[in-house]
């Protein structure tokens, strides 16, 4: 928990900030406003924009939106999966309530589309520093009756290009009471995901360990590949389906006297969501099932789910939910470990 606390703080400490670009970017509003601001990004039906009169950045309802005028270049996500890396302009067709996305490729040809069908826009970024997206949580409480403390701590960071994507997210927990072991639990994910030439389709891998005090796990890793599919991709509401191989090896503690180790190679079936509402809420669910190859009849179930409400700035309050099971773990060790935390959140990166 320390180590992780510690690691995580020093990323964040020692990163460069993200510059701060000319505010060359003009809005113009449905309503007749007009803002020239510098376009961070759009995701979750809200334009996020910076301003120079304006500490930090703001959101934009990207459906009041009539017209942007722009000439950098921006990563244009399309709900049918398609991907164009361009210069965009977006203005209305007179006589009519319809909004067009004209995207200029860097190979100079032409792409036009309803504004609708935007899923995703982000201005590109030259450095690395500066394409990251993520958030650090972090939660404590205390209890005098039981002289009970509890931290939890969390990450999750990305790195979007035009075709392909890499995540890695970070978690930590420790629950210690006065009279019993202190219980921990910490689980460390890495993914990459790659666009296919059929739209909406993907290639992915990944790898992962956890350590788990309640199921006296020291050390499970897992690494494994597998081909998804966005199943609904808009700005408010994204969905996947992943199906994968997957191989993993669980080293015990020394006080399982049946197994010191085990090794399983199994199916994944793994299924995710992400719901967004306009500047106030998230909501982003992932779960997955193993059946064992190795060990017909044996079942892992993994989940994770996390909800943030806004609170002001760049600050959430989030509450997750996590969990693991083994349908048939040694024996004389729990087949099951889970729990659910709160606390607050920072966001970083293009928003």
């Amino acid at each position: 928990m320390l180590v992780g606390t510690v690691l995580l703080g020093a990323a964040l400490l020692f990163s460069p900030p993200a510059a701060a670009g000319p505010k060359t970017d003009v809005l113009y509003m449905k309503n007749g406003d007009r803002m020239t601001v510098e376009i961070k990004t759009m995701d979750a039906g809200a334009l996020y924009v910076s301003l120079d009169y304006v500490d930090g950045t703001i959101a934009v309802e990207w459906s009041r939106i009539a017209r942007v005028e722009s000439t950098r270049l921006f990563l244009v996500e399309m709900d049918d999966g398609s991907v164009f890396n361009g210069h965009i302009a977006i203005t209305p067709i007179e006589g009519t309530d319809s909004v067009v996305v004209d995207i200029t490729v860097e190979d100079g040809t032409h792409r036009s589309f309803e504004k609708s069908r935007i899923a995703g826009l982000s201005s590109t970024a030259e450095s690395f520093w500066g394409r990251l997206n993520g958030n650090l949580s972090s939660g404590v409480s205390f209890t005098k009756g039981n002289q009970t403390t509890t931290y939890n701590i969390s990450s999750n960071v990305n790195y979007p290009r035009p075709r392909w994507s890499a995540a890695v997210g970070f978690n930590s927990n420790l629950s210690s009471t006065s009279g019993t072991n202190t219980s921990t639990r910490n689980q460390l994910n890495l993914s990459g995901a790659h666009l296919m030439r059929w739209n909406n389709w993907f290639y992915t891998g990944f790898a992962g360990a956890l350590q788990s005090a309640e199921q006296q796990i020291n050390l499970q890793t897992s690494l494994g590949g597998g081909f998804g599919r966005f199943l609904k991709k808009t700005s408010n509401v994204r969905a996947s389906l992943v199906g994968a191989l997957v191989w993993q090896a669980t080293s015990y503690d020394a006080s399982v006297t049946t197994t010191s180790s085990q090794d399983m190679l199994g199916l994944m079936l793994l299924g995710s969501m992400n719901l967004v509402q306009f500047k106030r809420q998230s909501l982003t669910l992932s779960a997955n099932a193993i059946p064992s190859l190795s060990e017909p009849g044996r079942f892992y179930f993994n989940t994770n789910a996390s909800y943030f409400l806004k609170l002001f700035g760049a600050v959430n309050w989030n509450l997750s939910f996590y969990g693991n099971w083994d349908t048939q773990p040694p024996p004389g060790t729990s087949g099951s470990d889970y729990g659910l935390n709160s606390g607050l959140s920072w966001t970083f990166g293009n928003r």
